[in-house]
């Protein structure tokens, strides 16, 4: 793959909001008074507007699929192994993935077709064949089982947010899958993922605090330095946890194929502020709490895939979260699939001036 151009992203792709000292405030093209999201924010409204066919990302916490959900488009986080990471420090520690941006699930398939195989750099990769994303994506559901867990087990959304999610539970009946309230036990990710995520931030931003500390923000100052006063005991007891939620959700797949969940808790919010600090009346304790129903996923390791829901009544996207089973990334764009056709909802574009 060949790349033919860099949109905005957030300062070190920190935060699900796009700004920066350099190029500004990405705003969101169904409304410019609101965020975009990110880390992919400029590559999103690239998207939304048709200003680009495609585009590839990372997904840390949600960078791909939390600016898939603000532009009305689609963004899969691929499975851990599925796509090539390289350069990267710690080829085996984390949760970071390459994956696509584009307007329909089938692009998205498409272009990870591209993305994905062999690749001698990365001595991670899954053994998989990439043409397998270019099959066609019909399949019946009759008969799958989904766990619907919108709010993850309680996080804090805003209403508006939870009567659009709401409004499309019938359309995953209606393809025939059999929905069930049930939710993964993810106890303790948030422990892991951010323990894991400020050790990997430290170690790779530590040295940048010495000489350009006051260039950097604060949030990035802040997450640098939690990582550095981790203990070793510390980080090797949350990859202990880890070891323990991954085969929790084993267990929870061999009665549910795939988990629907609220890809953000809350509507694209101001652009002009840093981030949320309260969502639904529950004050956020640091600068990407607001996003959890993202980055919980992500430390499970399973694919998922942001796709279009509805608006809420002043006309800001919302996206569904599809969470698949172990490495069943083709199902998850199956899904993905089938919910866009029956809805259509991926094809309202915004208006622009």
């Amino acid at each position: 793959m060949l790349p033919i151009g860099k949109t905005n992203t957030p300062e070190f792709g920190m935060g699900s909001h796009t700004f920066n000292n350099v190029y500004g405030t990405t705003l969101n093209p169904y409304d410019p008074t609101k965020t975009a999201g990110g880390s992919s924010g400029g590559a999103a409204v690239s998207l939304a507007t048709g200003m680009l066919p495609i585009a590839d990302g990372s997904d840390h916490g949600g960078s791909l699929r939390n600016p898939g959900n603000f532009n009305n488009i689609v963004g899969f986080r691929p499975s851990v192994g599925l796509t090539p990471n390289y350069p990267t420090s710690f080829p085996w520690l984390g949760f970071s993935v390459a994956g696509p941006l584009a307007r329909s699930v089938q692009d998205v398939a498409l272009l990870l077709s591209v993305m994905s195989g062999p690749d001698p750099r990365d001595a991670g990769l899954l053994p998989i064949d990439p043409a397998q994303f270019r099959k066609p994506l019909g399949r019946e559901f009759r008969g799958v089982r989904v766990a619907w867990s919108p709010d993850l087990g309680g996080l804090p959304m805003e209403p508006r947010v939870r009567r659009v999610l709401d409004s499309q539970r019938r359309t995953f009946e209606d393809l025939g899958c059999i929905v069930e309230d049930a939710t993964p036990d993810l106890r303790d990710a948030e422990h892991i993922f951010i323990t894991l995520r400020s050790f990997r931030t430290a170690a790779n931003y530590g040295p940048l605090l010495k000489d350009y500390r006051n260039l950097l923000k604060r949030d990035a100052i802040e997450e640098i330095e939690y990582g550095q006063s981790l203990s070793s005991a510390e980080v090797a007891a949350a990859m202990m946890q880890h070891a323990q939620l991954l085969d929790r959700m084993r267990q929870f797949e061999e009665k549910y194929a795939f988990t629907l969940c609220a890809v953000n808790q809350l509507a694209p919010f101001d652009a002009k502020i840093d981030w949320p600090h309260e969502v639904a009346g529950v004050a956020m304790e640091h600068y990407i709490a607001w996003q959890k129903t993202c980055y919980w996923i992500s430390a499970t390791w399973r694919p998922a895939i942001s796709v279009p829901a509805g608006f809420t009544p002043d006309g800001l996207p919302v996206g569904v979260q599809i969470v698949g089973s172990f490495r069943d990334d083709f199902g998850v764009l199956q899904l993905a699939h089938a919910f866009e056709q029956a809805t259509k909802i991926a094809e309202r574009r915004p208006k622009l001036v």
